[in-house]
């Protein structure tokens, strides 16, 4: 086999970078592009090490021919946790370790990037590793917003990277044969979909802080207009303000609407609602902890996703699912195990995992990882994308079209109003107060640029 070196080719990718500080970050003469062999090892960095990405890094070090081999956080204590957690996984490979994407992302032995953190990085980040030679694994949501959605698609296109977001569901063989008995016409034409998430979620109060001094805070905001720090935003609760984070719509909706878009089969909506808010508790949560999104596709199909963060009363028994109905009967999916009704409602098939019991299905509430196989899976799946040269489970687009539907519920519940939208882009019409949502403003420097 041929070293490791004699793979590496360069190539000039035109385009203008990511605009950090005042200067434009990005590969433009000097960028590469790997040539990856069937049987060599990709080499991949796992950047942001707390919560999701710290469960991640051990199943992307014990994938075959996969190589662990920098691990990144602006958190400089996570570092040295994740190295010795990596290295238990991978019989003694001891990953590098960076506090900055940056440095990153000019590593030319890296091919690919997997990106967990905060939900105002991800595009941006996204597209910089596209810019820089690298595939790009990001989790869920693609975007903090539609516009950066659309500008991720674009940076993978231009820059021919795989780019993969993290809908596990995507790669389960159950899930994967639920939705083709679904489109087969096992309960005959579906037209509504129903998608939900229960938790228990506590009040959050925050206060004033000087910044740690184990935290590089002005790198954690990154993209974000600067505010000042405050101690229990870091490293979950930014999920529940505007500035960092989606709400609950993004954070755990995206899952189960995602199964239910793939179900329905549909692409882009032409109307969305939302109503619901801040109901439990009064504190420092800006998204709401009830909310009800109605998303309405062309030729008479539905989606509707229900919310209740803190109240974690079970619907149909499950933390978090998706019923479809049909002119026939009924699906019951979790997104991997589901249940079929008839119009009655009585059950005639269920299919139930298979597997090691430390494994037996999904843990709705886990922060870190719902489901330990199919995290397997989708990566598994990444990684061979990469290898083969072709789209994966969850390609960029796939997930932007379930992503957008979400934010444009998020966008409804802020301006108070239903959304009509252009079926073919899913734009806002006619509404210039929410269509300013489409986009954010960025600390200066720091817009994403394709």
């Amino acid at each position: 086999m041929e070293k490791r070196r004699e793979f590496i080719r360069k190539v000039a990718i035109t385009g203008g970078g990511l605009a950090l500080a005042g200067k434009t970050f990005g590969f433009t003469a000097k960028s590469y592009n790997r040539i990856i062999g069937a049987n060599e090892r990709i080499h991949v960095a796992i950047v942001g090490l707390n919560g999701r990405g710290g469960s991640m890094c051990t199943t992307f070090a014990k994938q075959a021919n996969c190589l662990v081999n920098t691990v990144c956080d602006v958190d400089s204590r996570t570092i040295p946790k994740t190295q010795k957690k990596v290295a238990e996984a991978a019989n003694g490979n001891t990953p590098k370790g960076e506090g900055d994407v940056r440095k990153v992302l000019q590593d030319k032995d890296i091919d690919a990037i997997y990106i967990a953190v905060p939900d105002h990085w991800h595009a941006p980040m996204a597209i910089m590793g596209c810019q820089a030679g690298k595939h790009v694994y990001v989790e869920k949501p693609l975007s903090h917003n539609p516009h950066e959605g659309e500008l991720a698609i674009q940076a993978a296109r231009k820059y021919n990277r795989i780019v993969q977001m993290g809908a596990q569901r995507r790669s389960s063989p159950l899930a994967i044969q639920c939705v083709q008995e679904l489109h087969d016409g096992i309960i005959g034409r579906v037209g509504f979909a129903k998608a939900w998430y229960t938790n228990n979620r506590k009040p959050l109060f925050l206060k004033p802080a000087p910044v740690p001094d184990w935290l590089n805070y002005e790198l954690w905001q990154g993209p974000a207009p600067r505010q000042a720090y405050q101690d229990g935003l870091i490293h979950y609760n930014w999920h529940w303000k505007w500035i960092y984070g989606t709400g609950e719509a993004l954070n755990n909706g995206t899952h189960e609407v995602d199964l239910a878009r793939w179900g329905l089969g549909v692409d882009l909506p032409v109307r969305v609602s939302s109503m619901g808010g801040r109901y439990q508790y009064q504190d420092a949560w800006e998204t709401p902890d009830t909310q009800i999104v109605t998303i309405e596709y062309p030729n008479r199909v539905m989606l509707m996703w229900e919310n209740r963060s803190s109240n974690g009363k079970k619907i149909e028994g499950q933390e978090r699912g998706v019923i479809f109905y049909g002119d026939k009967g009924s699906i019951n999916s979790d997104g991997e195990e589901y249940q079929v009704f008839d119009l009655d409602g009585k059950l005639i098939k269920e299919v139930k995992k298979q597997g090691p019991a430390e494994d037996a299905g999904i843990q709705g509430r886990n922060t870190a990882s719902p489901s330990l196989g199919m995290d397997a899976q989708h990566v598994a799946n990444f990684l061979e994308s990469i290898r083969d040269n072709k789209k994966p489970n969850c390609d960029v687009e796939l997930g932007y079209k379930s992503v957008v539907a979400m934010q444009l519920g998020n966008i409804s519940w802020r301006v108070g109003r239903d959304l009509h939208l252009d079926p073919t882009n899913a734009h806002i019409l006619n509404d210039p107060e929410a269509a300013k949502l489409w986009s954010r403003t960025y600390e200066p420097g720091w817009a994403p640029k394709v």
